[in-house]
Order: C-alpha cells, then structure tokens, then sequence
C-alpha cells in the first residue's frame, strides 16, 4: 500500500492489534505507521472451496436483502437469501431462494449449510439459533454475541453505559413501582420501551401520566419494558460504520434523518451545519462501540444531538435505512461495504460522489398503482433516483426511496419530497403535503 496515500479522503485500512480506522471527512489516524506494520487482510476465498468465490447467506428476504443483492451481482459474489416467502422482496430478484422460517433453528442450520458465511438482514433471528449455526462451523457476522446487544435495548444500554458511551437515563420497568421510581427520579414525561422487537416507532410510547391505560396493558401483558428519560435534542443524527473480522473499518460521513411519527421519512448526508468537532466524536464513538462489542459487518448508531453533545439512541448491526443514500451518493454502498466486511475483503472509500445528497422515503398510499406516478417523476425529474422495493403497497408502508445529489441542498430537499411524495399521493401530493404542514404549524 503506497505511503503516500494513507491520508486521502477515503482510504481505508488495518492494523494488527488495535481497532483501525480512516474514513472520509474527519476522523484520521495517525501517525502514519511505516508499511510492515500494516494488517494483511486475508483472502476472503478462502472461506470457500478452491476456485470458487465464497457464498453469502442471508437471513431475512426483505429489501435489505434485495439491495444486497445488487451488491453483490457486481462484486461477483454469490448470495443465497433464507426468504419467508417466494413473494418477499429479495426472494423476488434471487435465483435460487431458499424458502423457510428464520426464526426455526432447523430451518436456518439447513440454510446456513450451503453457505460460507451468514448474515442478517434484521435483528430477529433467535441468539441461540444463531449461536447454532457458530456451532456447526459456519460464521455468523455479526455473531450472536454482538448481535444481542442490537436485540435487547436493555442490553445494549447495559453494555454501552458500562462502556462509558452517552446515553439517556435508563432503568428496568418490571412493574408499575420500577416506574413510578424512575418517573420520580426523572419526571414526566418519560419513553417506554419494549426492550424486543420495535422498529419504525413501533413498541415505544411517550408517557404523559402514570395512569396512562398503555402502562396497565402492558404490564398485564408482561412486555418486558425499559423507560428511559425524555431527550430534549436538537435533531437526530446517524453514524455508519463497517468493520472486518480482523479489525479493519471504515465510517460513512455523519448523516441526519428527519422522522415524522416514528419513521423516517428524510435523509440528508452530511448533516448540515455539524460541526468537525461533532461530526469527529460521532464518527469515533461508533467505531469504539463496533470494535467493543465485536461487530463484523454493517453498525449504524442512531444518535440524538443536544446541546450538550450527542446521546446513543438505538443500534442496528446490519445495512440501514440512514444509508441508503449511499447507493448513489458514496463511492462504496453501503450492501457492498457490508459484503466486504462480512467477507473479510478490503474496504471500499467512503467518499461521498457529491456535495450533497439527500434521500427521501418512499410510503405506501391508497393507490397502489405506482407505474403511472414513477412516469410522471420520471419525466418530470430525470435527475431523481427512484427505488422500488417489489413490496405489496400498504397505507404508510416503506415501499422505495429516492434519491438525489447536487449543491443547492435546499433544491435538492424540495425535489426529493416532490417525488416522494408524488410517488405516495399522485397528483393529489399537494392536498397531502398542505395537511402535514398545517398540522406542524399546529402542533408548534
């Protein structure tokens, strides 16, 4: 590796005995260290039998797999998706799905068999299961250990308050007087939290009054409940890193997601007005808690800036939402940085292609015709990157995104949420995007 090129932006290497990292923007490492001491990342083909390249498994068939997929088309690799269904998203543009429950131990120890390594396109395969699959000889990245700590947000919060990482106050909500003490401690309102499962804002609840009849139901049901003390943040941010078996990683510029009723509905990279000192801390912090807790693959830390610096919000150890940007706007995606990792294959730049890019969800409205409104964004802005997921339109479902790159970020905002937002109404948008905006004005 040519000395002189260590320091570009972008530039990603190893080294052998400490967790390693260079990234596009502002983390460095230095000083630069002379060329023996640098990590010789193995040859990932070495996972499988001679003259072949390796086999990726993938648990989940969902669009996570299916942008995977793309990925891995154009590296070469051969990617084998474990879909629930013929119908599901990836299962729908892979050759060769194998069709099962992932949650079955069976099913996934059959699977895992024709596979060099597996992976995950969500949180909800059983730890145990995947413990099994360790087991029978087939790496799992990330492993069960690491992957618990994004299962179980009481976990996670354990693990990261030990490690020394911001977080909000948390505690245990066994019963109703674990809350009471806790709302006493902290006020009200408060956050509860299912500690399993939630995703999109779905299992968490803001608790105005102790008497609230969600509280009642849910300890009757035994949810397994955490609270944690209501944020006061400016905005929320997210930090995408990789890292390799050996230690090699790399960190996408720090993006902020703009979320409306618990889902993300906007992306932009980088985000505006963070400063390098921030910027820097959150790139750092999630590189930290990936080489603590033993991530291979894909970490996303979604963080709450305050005005006191930054809070870890909810982990993800697999390609996110807060990256899909990345397809057009960086110059590796992140479904190839992933299989990289996962591969144990060099890292690909994390230089962004432009200035600004800006990434838009697409929801699912009345209408599941899609065809004529992907016409008419078409026409109306070539310049926009449209993505279909292959999913059944349901009312607020993530069915795409879109994408757009350029300078003017303000520009590039409105033309993302023209087409997003033309995508989910038709020519109706305007009555839709009128409503939300009087309701923020109302609410405020």
């Amino acid at each position: 590796m040519p000395r002189d090129r260590r320091d570009a932006p972008g530039w990603t290497y190893g080294l052998p005995k400490e967790f390693a990292y260079v990234v596009f923007g502002h983390v460095r490492v230095s000083p630069v260290l002379p060329p023996d001491t640098l990590l010789c990342v193995r040859d990932a083909a070495q996972s499988g039998a001679a003259g072949r390249t390796p086999v990726v498994g993938m648990a989940g068939g969902g669009q996570l797999a299916r942008m995977t997929q793309q990925a891995a088309i154009a590296l070469g690799v051969s990617l084998r998706v474990l879909a629930g269904s013929a119908d599901d998203s990836a299962a729908r543009v892979t050759p060769g799905t194998a069709v099962g429950d992932d949650r079955s131990e069976a099913d996934l120890l059959d699977f895992a068999a024709g596979c060099d390594v597996l992976t995950f396109d969500h949180e909800h395969v059983p730890g145990p299961h995947i413990a099994a699959v360790e087991a029978s000889g087939v790496p799992c990245r990330p492993g069960a250990d690491a992957l618990r700590h994004a299962q179980d947000k009481m976990v996670m919060r354990e693990r990261l308050s030990a490690l020394g990482a911001p977080c909000p106050a948390f505690a245990a909500i066994p019963d109703g007087a674990a809350l009471e003490r806790f709302a006493g401690e902290h006020g009200l309102p408060l956050v509860l939290k299912a500690t399993r499962g939630g995703y999109d804002g779905k299992g968490v609840w803001v608790i105005k009054d102790l008497d609230d009849p969600v509280v009642t139901e849910l300890l009757a049901r035994d949810v397994p409940l955490m609270a944690e003390e209501m944020v006061a943040f400016r905005r929320e941010i997210a930090a995408l890193v990789a890292r390799s078996p050996y230690g090699q990683g790399a960190a996408y510029p720090v993006v902020e997601t703009v979320q409306e009723g618990g889902i993300c509905v906007e992306v932009i990279a980088p985000a505006p007005g963070l400063s390098a000192e921030r910027a820097e801390q959150a790139q750092r912090l999630a590189l930290e808690i990936a080489d603590k807790l033993g991530v291979t693959g894909l970490l996303a830390v979604e963080l709450f800036e305050t005005e006191d610096g930054l809070l870890v919000n909810e982990l993800a150890m697999r390609p996110h939402n807060s990256g899909h940007w990345t397809i057009e706007g960086a110059r590796t995606s992140q479904f190839e940085q992933h299989l990289r990792a996962v591969l144990d294959l060099p890292l690909g730049s994390t230089e962004p292609s432009a200035r600004w890019t800006v990434m838009a969800n697409v929801l699912g409205g009345d209408d599941p015709d899609l065809y004529s409104r992907y016409f008419h964004v078409m026409a109306h802005d070539p310049g926009v990157k449209v993505h279909f997921y292959g999913k059944h339109v349901r009312p607020g479902r993530k069915i795409g995104h879109v994408t757009v790159l350029g300078d003017d970020l303000a520009d590039l905002r409105e033309r993302a949420r023209h087409a997003a937002d033309f995508l989910r109404w038709g020519p109706a948008f305007a009555d839709h995007t009128d409503q939300a905006d009087r309701a923020e004005e109302n609410s405020q």
